[in-house]
């Protein structure tokens, strides 16, 4: 579904992303891991073509990503780590908005697909509530519905649990993973936790200094012989303690 080949951006001379190598099957989740300021958001942002890299190619189902950009994004929704949403539109309103614009669709049928959006992410009855109504879980989940309702091949997300409890965190793992299940579409995202990517990720890709040190499973990550990775996997078990005691 996707394809990296020798990837490589820089910010003003500034090297964010080095030759970059990486892979995802169709239906497939890889979880984008790494140190702050180690590329996981410049890479997510050059896949969905809001960044376009120094150098290097990325494909996702076939298409070239800078050469047919439009083509691309048709295949793509992204999912934005603040949800995004627009605070004048009720839920209804923001799953419809890219749908007007970029759904392939035939217009008679856009009101059916944005309330199948709305059912598959559990939001039923909500349709007419704003975002200042909702929590935090719940405009993650309007966010999803908005991605979804484009009929994408595969979905970004960024930083999907940032600032959500255990239990909604929990509960939008869980979605991802059901969305991917139901529909086979691929997924990539960005995330800085770890016991969220186990329960979600089929492979990991760990960046460093912006360069790729390991792509592996959750086991093979758990094993890995990079400073970074096991740095961070000890303050993710200190924690998950911490949290239990």
């Amino acid at each position: 579904m996707v394809s990296i080949q020798s990837l490589s951006h820089a910010f003003e001379g500034r090297p964010v992303l080095r030759d970059i190598d990486l892979e995802v099957a169709d239906g497939e989740i890889l979880a984008v891991m790494g140190s702050s300021g180690g590329g996981k958001t410049t890479l997510l942002r050059c896949i969905a073509a809001l960044i376009t890299p120094t150098k290097g190619k990325i494909q996702v189902d076939g298409i070239d990503v800078h050469r047919e950009t439009e083509k691309a994004r048709r295949k793509m929704g992204m999912v934005f780590q603040s949800a995004a949403l627009f605070d004048y539109m009720n839920v209804e309103e923001n799953v419809m908005f890219g749908v007007k614009r970029w759904s392939e669709e035939p217009k008679e049928t856009h009101d059916e697909v944005v309330r199948d959006a709305i059912h598959t992410v559990g939001l039923e009855g909500s349709e007419k509530l704003m975002p200042a109504e909702l929590s935090g879980g719940m405009k993650k989940r309007v966010g999803i519905a908005r991605a979804l309702a484009l009929k994408p091949k595969l979905v970004l997300f960024d930083e999907p649990t940032t600032g959500l409890d255990p239990v909604t965190t929990y509960t939008i793992d869980h979605l991802i993973v059901d969305v991917r299940d139901r529909l086979g579409i691929s997924a990539i995202l960005v995330s800085h936790d770890v016991s969220s990517v186990f329960r979600v990720a089929n492979r990991i890709a760990f960046l460093e200094d912006g360069q790729l040190s390991f792509t592996g499973t959750a086991d093979q990550f758990l094993d890995a012989r990079v400073d970074a990775i096991r740095e961070l996997v000890h303050k993710s078990q200190a924690t998950e303690f911490l949290k239990q005691n």
